[in-house]
């Protein structure tokens, strides 16, 4: 099992001030794999994501990729070793088109020549339907395209880890449908995917397996119907009583 997991987290913990966000938290995320992320409001999620993207450092635990540490890392060595990820808040370069975009990333982050780049950005903006506004500038796109755009900017790095923060939210089911086919693809690449999703039905559609945090504690983990079925689960995410 060793040599199949990319991820590895070890009593993670962050602490703000005297609130503790993410309380030890330990998970694997195996090469290839659909892990989902669940829990209200405030349990923590995006902060574990900030754990790992090295935009927040971690006040104690361990954290490696592919075996190796990750804690003194930068956010922009972490990508180039291969971590990609959205945001909650779409965050593009404004003056900048969307195709120019997806180059920095690919030429920054995945090390590409420019005509490489240029083709590889080409193709991603396709799939994720934004190639007729390759040459309109971020900050001119609908909301719906600058969620598209997040995605397209992290699949742009080639990421082997890429992190998916609420990618669905304020989507149509059509529309929803559609994300969930091209994260399909992007699994089917090899690319190993940790999804934090309120949107349950695309979420469950996609994961293999699903993690479930609450006030920055893990209470499940587990296959996904496993994990809904558990009552502490219910209680917390659903507010069913057990």
């Amino acid at each position: 099992m060793t040599d199949q997991v990319l991820l590895s987290a070890r009593g993670l913990t962050k602490r703000f001030g005297a609130v503790t966000v993410v309380d030890d938290v330990t998970f694997d995320v195996a090469r290839g794999e659909v892990l989902g992320i669940l829990g209200p409001n405030g349990a923590g999620k995006t902060t574990l994501f900030n754990l790992i993207s090295g935009d927040h450092a971690a006040n104690g635990g361990e954290l490696s990729l592919d075996g190796s540490h990750l804690q003194a890392e930068p956010p922009f060595r972490r990508c180039q070793r291969g971590i990609g990820r959205t945001y909650q808040v779409p965050q593009p370069f404004g003056e900048m088109t969307a195709f120019e975009n997806l180059m920095v990333p690919a030429m920054l982050s995945a090390k590409m020549k420019e005509a490489e780049a240029s083709d590889y950005c080409a193709e991603i903006l396709a799939d994720c339907g934004l190639l007729p506004r390759a040459n309109t500038l971020a900050g001119g796109l609908t909301l719906l395209d600058r969620k598209r755009l997040e995605l397209a900017r992290a699949l742009a790095g080639r990421p082997k880890l890429l992190l998916l923060d609420e990618i669905a939210g304020g989507l149509t089911d059509a529309e929803g449908a559609e994300l969930v086919a091209l994260i399909r693809r992007v699994r089917d690449r090899g690319v190993t995917i940790i999804w934090i999703e309120h949107v349950l039905h695309a979420l469950m559609a996609v994961a293999d397996r699903v993690l479930v945090l609450n006030f920055g504690v893990k209470i499940a983990e587990g296959s996904p119907d496993t994990v809904m079925q558990d009552p502490e689960v219910q209680r917390v995410y659903m507010g069913i009583e057990a």
